[in-house]
């Protein structure tokens, strides 16, 4: 076998100037173009810390259809959703002749290019006219019996990631292998030892090849370029699709490189994923004889050098998707902004109690049904981390889990104390009983599942723990219908659990109040709170659920919000921090109080916590609040029955039963829709939206621009809960319509890989980032809707435009039509920014 690159004709071109190449300038070259691809590539978050993210997060410099245009001829990828989805609603008249028409307005490089509504709608009967351009392994592989086995793509992404699984386990594997090296050498030792490869690939000389493989992934990266012979000017983009051909394990590299950056370090992980995959093509040709290897060349030279007038094509070949998914979303926009404009009846009674809701989707049905309760009860929407930037550590454990969105680094600790009502000093005794308690517990735990694990002991440990298992199987056939249990009191007695309490450590008390001020401020408290004010933070309930943490707090970092509701509580209830506020002149009233608890929006019921320690005046308006509760669940409960496929009709009880025995089933695929069919964010006062059904769709951050003067608090707001409504938006939209390669596929094929990082589907391949199908699909239709988000701000338009120009980024999200920018005023006029013309009249 005779190397390829010894043929001048498959050795790079040389410079069109004559010089000498030098190897230095050549490096950072090669740098900059490796650097480029990953830079392209979002993060995704561990399945215990589930975030939420725009997988095009890093693109979103370049408008929506320039990056629809680029995913689709680097990778395949669609961003836009599927044209028979779009003839569907089309026909079912979701989208009217309106909508389309306005579209097409919009949109005038649609109508410049001969685009009518007529032939919008035709082509939705024909497929984009879009192929990906070919990597140097799919033009190789051109065996006529390749049909007979696995696809050189698939067996490589199979090998990379059973390599990249083994490598950045720590925690699931018993026998963990050495990583020093970093893993490019891991792949290169582990390559070098699996002969079973070069079969599965029908290359049985692979391991002679293998001699001309570089030690080091700089040389790889170098090595590969200069085999490939590509124009320098595409060399990023063809780096950026052999990333996406491993989509899954580059996320997961990328959010190592995004952690090591909040640490101020660096990560090279993805850097030696991109030389992992790089070299694994050229490595193939080392298999191929210059006869054969010469089509392939010519194949991907020719491509490739084309590539910019391939993207320009396909630009062109996706302006009818542009014109439905943007008639798609102005059908929405048309219906909310109905509703946001009717007339809502003055609110005259002063509230007796307030309770503040995360802004998440699923609280928005809840506080509806709460308010009809009474004129006296007044919901608010604030960050579901209640603007505390902390990391918790359980009791008794070494582990610390974030209690923020992803964006932010934890400023601030939380952990655990033991105090009782009759002393609110922390109990060292009630502390050390916990701490045994939980240790022996998890000894046991520990010893179990080594018994179970461990090739000496499996066998007699199943033998002799068999019977054990009978009342597991028995929860497993028939589900109980208990109340959510909180994971992070394992190995606690029951009847120490309620003593257990989240707080603040380490912070002094004028930093406890600057704190106390700000966090008030933004929720609007610092004027006049009511007597009892609920901070509701909210929860799933689900088992055996590999995504469960998904379906958490996107502000959480994919956590139960309790811990920031019970922590905040207790801060804002401090008699020495009350004191401190007066110096921000804050006076709370003596008597108000605030109770934390929790919205287990599976089941839709609200619990609060340290009830205990509310002050006797307090306890009959909590009490006379649990009524209101229950009523308000029971009607969110009917709402959202027939999407579950439940009786609505059946008595209360009965229908809280069945939906606990669903949280508590194993073989639940669909425990709750989650945040399937979020569309909107408004930003304005409560008045704009009490008492409007918005469909548990929405987004719901009170604010109100007359305490606002110097635009501060917008721009908190337009800074953060902004981005991650915009985050989980593009996440549902990314994996309903391009379902293959930014959802996770099939729930029951999944398999955890290394304990937490993600799973595969089945047994192998690349890591699946994104939602399941069953989290957007009920088996017969997509239950979320791909929009964009529409973003309502109750603000003046200078105040708006002055947080736009101060952030570019942000800026880019509206002018690239990443979201949508709406301005409604108190009359209810609304205005849209549009990218070219400003603010147009709605």
């Amino acid at each position: 076998m005779q190397p390829a690159c010894e043929t001048p004709a498959l050795c790079p071109p040389p410079r069109a100037d004559g010089a000498a190449d030098d190897a230095d300038a050549r490096r950072r070259r090669v740098d900059a173009a490796c650097d480029a691809a990953c830079a392209a590539i979002a993060p995704a978050w561990p399945l215990d810390q589930s975030v939420a993210v725009n997988p095009h997060w890093q693109r979103t410099a370049l408008p929506v259809r320039s990056v629809a245009a680029r995913l689709a001829v680097l990778a395949g990828i669609a961003v836009y959703p599927p044209r028979d989805e779009m003839l569907r609603w089309w026909r079912a008249g979701r989208i009217h002749d309106a909508d389309l028409a306005k579209a097409l307005e919009h949109l005038p490089a649609a109508v410049e290019a001969g685009w009518t509504p007529q032939r919008c709608v035709d082509a939705l009967r024909e497929a984009p006219a879009v192929r990906p351009l070919p990597l140097l392994i799919d033009a190789l592989d051109d065996d006529p019996r390749r049909h007979a086995r696995l696809s050189w793509r698939q067996a490589i992404t199979h090998q990379i990631g059973q390599t990249c699984a083994a490598y950045f386990d720590t925690c699931q594997a018993d026998w963990q292998p050495a990583r020093g090296a970093g893993l490019y050498r891991f792949w290169f030792d582990a390559l070098h030892h699996d002969h079973g490869i070069g079969v599965l690939m029908g290359l049985p000389r692979l391991h002679q090849a293998l001699t001309a493989l570089p030690p080091s992934p700089e040389l790889a990266e170098a090595w590969a370029l200069q085999r490939l012979g590509l124009p320098e000017a595409v060399w990023s983009d063809y780096l950026e699709a052999v990333l996406l051909s491993v989509q899954g394990w580059a996320s997961w590299c990328a959010y190592l490189g995004w952690q090591a950056r909040l640490d101020e370090r660096r990560d090279t992980h993805l850097r030696e994923l991109l030389a992992v995959r790089l070299a694994w093509g050229v490595l193939l040709l080392e298999c191929k004889d210059d006869d054969a290897a010469r089509p392939a060349f010519a194949t991907v030279r020719a491509a490739w050098g084309a590539s910019v007038q391939t993207r320009q094509r396909a630009e062109q070949a996706l302006l009818p998707d542009a014109v439905w998914q943007l008639a798609l979303e102005i059908g929405y926009q048309r219906e909310l902004l109905e509703r946001l404009r009717a007339p809502r009846p003055p609110i005259t009674q002063t509230p007796e109690v307030q309770a503040a809701f995360c802004i998440d989707v699923r609280s928005e049905p809840l506080r509806r049904a709460l308010e009809a309760q009474s004129p006296s009860l007044q919901t608010l929407g604030v960050a579901g981390f209640f603007g505390l930037p902390a990391a918790y550590t359980p009791l008794g454990t070494s582990a610390t889990q974030p209690q923020l969105p992803a964006l932010l680094a934890p400023a601030l600790r939380i952990a655990e104390c033991m105090t009782t009502a009759a002393s609110p000093q922390p109990s060292e005794a009630l502390r050390d009983a916990a701490l045994q308690a939980r240790r022996r517990a998890f000894a046991w735990s520990a010893r179990a599942t080594d018994a179970s694990r461990w090739p000496a002991t499996a066998f007699s440990y199943v033998e002799s723990a068999g019977f054990a298992y009978l009342g597991a199987l028995v929860r497993w056939l028939r589900p109980a219908a208990q109340a959510r249990v909180n994971d992070d009191h394992d190995g606690l007695p029951r009847r120490l659990r309620p003593l257990c309490r989240p707080a603040l450590l380490e912070l002094p008390l004028a930093a406890k109040a600057a704190l106390a001020a700000r966090v008030l401020r933004t929720m609007g408290l610092q004027r006049q709170p009511a007597p009892l004010v609920l901070l509701v933070a909210h929860a799933s309930q689900s088992r055996n659920n590999a995504h469960a943490a998904a379906l958490e707090c996107g502000a959480c970092g994919g956590h139960s919000g309790e811990v920031n509701a019970r922590a905040l509580a207790r801060l804002l209830n401090e008699p020495a921090v009350r004191d401190e506020l007066v110096a921000h002149g804050i006076e709370l009233p003596a008597d108000t109080v605030f109770l934390a608890a929790l919205h287990n929006t599976t089941t839709d019921e609200v619990d609060a916590f340290d009830v205990d320690l509310l002050p006797p005046h307090a306890r009959p308006r909590w009490q006379g609040l649990q009524a209101a509760l229950d009523q308000a669940g029971d009607q969110v409960r009917r709402e959202r029955a027939a999407r579950l496929g439940l009786d609505a009709s059946l008595p209360p009880q009965r229908l809280l039963t069945q939906l606990r025995r669903r949280a508590n089933d194993g073989a639940e695929t669909r425990p709750e829709w989650g945040l399937a069919g979020n569309a909107a964010l408004l930003i304005a006062p409560r008045a704009r939206t009490r008492g409007a059904d918005l469909g548990g769709r929405c987004f719901l951050h009170d604010y109100d621009a007359a305490h606002d003067a110097d635009g501060s608090l917008l721009e908190a707001l337009m800074t953060a809960p902004l981005i991650v409504a915009h985050w989980i938006n593009w996440q549902y939209h990314a994996s309903t319509c391009a379902p293959q390669h930014l959802g996770s596929g099939n729930k029951l094929l999944h398999n955890v890989v290394g304990g937490h990082l993600g799973v595969f589907e089945g047994n192998g391949g690349d890591l699946r980032i994104g939602l399941s199908r069953q989290s957007l699909h009920d088996g017969k239709r997509w239950i979320h809707e791909p929009l964009r988000l529409s973003v309502v701000i109750e603000a003046p338009q200078a105040s708006i435009d002055d947080v736009l120009q101060r952030h570019p980024q942000l800026r880019q999200l509206v002018d690239h039509a990443w979201l949508h920018l709406l301005r409604i005023d108190p009359t209810g006029a609304v205005w849209q920014r549009q990218p070219a013309a400003g603010w147009v009249r709605r």
